[in-house]
């Protein structure tokens, strides 16, 4: 636990650094903010955090640098609440109103507001639900003995797949057949469609429901959907933050970062601070992260992902936001029935 007095020095040394990118110095301290105790005492406070692993010196006449466990106290005990300003609220609702109703123009819209917000990169998942459910489907002839299968899953995802039949087949009698799926089906899993397979005696029907179980079982195992970035720029151009670029690159790793840090049940924003020692790539980086949407129907990531000395209040507080918006957008366009026109949801958050 730290005495009130070298909390005190800490928030103010890391503000101070944040803002600046100097090492901070006693004296500067004690001038800059007034403080009522002598430079000898807060260069007393500065050496207990030193020796605590909250503070660091590049050099030895040099004034002092937040760690990485300096920065984690920092965010988690004296951060305090922050929001955007209201005039930058505004726009970015004002850009969401303007938007249309398409949930990819959404997420790109997030992701680049993320990453102008924060001046880092950004990333934002495709919403996915907790188990994939069929919607509906339609089958349209082409061409010969070739069908498009077009599978809607609830959550807006669309699939499209050609089918081989045996023989040539109407339009007629393939629109009769997607019609009586959707009657039987919709709404259910995979595991509740399997259970009902039998109750098909046509052959067409169950090869289209054979190869509608194929797709769900597929989005079933996907450990991330899509992936939309932003800002990759902004970190390329800082050499601490240039590695990180593989966080937003790989799959599987961003797919574990996100498994790690956004468990089931897990709510509000997340910090990770130089990669918490499990992840070499992020040492020189912060990634701020929050799921959105509807717990246990529809959810996704949203983050920003910038060097350690980064504003913490401001980022966070950008995260939260858009997160909320998103999950507002979610909530009454795709799982419960639209109740009023997108700019009145917007205007809730």
């Amino acid at each position: 636990m730290l005495t009130e007095r070298q909390q005190q020095v800490l928030a103010l040394i890391t503000r101070t650094y944040i803002e600046t990118g100097m090492p901070v110095g006693s004296r500067t301290l004690v001038e800059a903010y007034g403080l009522d105790v002598s430079p000898a005492t807060v260069r007393n406070e500065m050496a207990a955090l030193d020796s605590l692993g909250f503070l660091t010196q590049l050099h030895t006449s040099a004034g002092r640098i937040p760690t990485e466990k300096g920065y984690r106290y920092f965010v988690q005990r004296l951060l305090g609440e922050f929001e955007l300003p209201s005039d930058e609220r505004s726009m970015i609702r004002h850009q969401f109103h303007q938007a249309r109703l398409d949930l990819e123009q959404w997420i790109r819209l997030a992701a680049a507001i993320l990453a102008r917000t924060s001046h880092g990169a950004s990333f934002v998942t495709s919403p996915r639900p907790m188990l994939n459910r069929f919607k509906h489907v339609q089958l349209i002839s082409t061409q010969g003995r070739l069908v498009l299968m077009i599978l809607v899953l609830f959550g807006g995802e669309v699939k499209q797949q050609m089918l081989t039949l045996a023989e040539p087949l109407s339009q007629n009698r393939l629109s009769m057949a997607a019609m009586r799926i959707n009657q039987l089906f919709e709404g259910m899993s995979f595991d509740e469609i399997s259970a009902r397979l039998s109750q098909l005696e046509d052959a067409l029907e169950r090869d289209v429901v054979t190869l509608l179980l194929s797709i769900l079982r597929r989005a079933d195992s996907r450990e991330i959907s899509e992936v939309y970035r932003d800002g990759l720029l902004n970190i390329l151009e800082d050499e601490g933050t240039r590695q990180a670029v593989r966080v937003l690159e790989e799959r599987t790793f961003l797919a574990s970062l996100l498994a790690d840090t956004l468990k089931p049940g897990t709510s509000g924003v997340q910090v990770v601070i130089g990669g918490e020692g499990r992840w070499e790539e992020l040492k020189d980086c912060t990634i701020i992260l929050s799921h959105y949407g509807v717990a246990d129907e529809l959810t996704g990531a949203l983050a920003v992902l910038g060097p350690t000395r980064m504003s913490y209040s401001r980022n966070i507080s950008a995260v939260r936001y858009v997160a909320g918006l998103m999950s507002n957008l979610l909530s009454d366009y795709y799982v419960a029935k639209p109740r009023q026109e997108m700019g009145n949801v917007i205007d809730e958050v």
